[in-house]
């Protein structure tokens, strides 16, 4: 059973930095994509970032390109996404995910959830 449990979140003001943590456990990581998506409140979940198995291809929202990087350590089961420049409108519950790297697959395996509240 695939397990996911991030870390990392908090209150920030406005142009600070923060990096979320998420440790897998239960699957072969290697042979997995992970990404970050986030959900405001009384909105839909969108997807923040993702990156491929052997960690060679990334892939951002408009709206966080150039200020968040997605991150994997194999070795430690861990994918990371350092926020910078952070802005009140990445006030969400961050999610970690995760998809078998291959063609058609979805993300089914998700985390709790990490808070992160950016403060104007």
């Amino acid at each position: 059973q695939v397990q996911l449990v991030e870390s990392g979140g908090g209150l920030v003001q406005a142009g600070g930095s923060l990096r979320l943590s998420c440790v897998a456990s239960g699957l072969t990581f290697g042979l997995y994509t992970m990404a970050w998506y986030r959900q405001a409140p009384g909105k839909e979940r969108d997807l923040v970032a993702a990156i491929r198995g052997s960690g060679s291809s990334t892939a951002y929202a408009k709206s966080v390109k150039g200020r968040f990087t997605i991150s994997r350590e194999d070795a430690g089961n861990t994918v990371y996404l350092q926020m910078n420049s952070l802005k009140p409108e990445d006030t969400a519950v961050y999610y970690c995910a995760a998809r078998l790297d291959s063609p058609g697959a979805d993300f089914d395996s998700w985390g709790q959830g990490t808070q992160v509240t950016v403060s104007a």
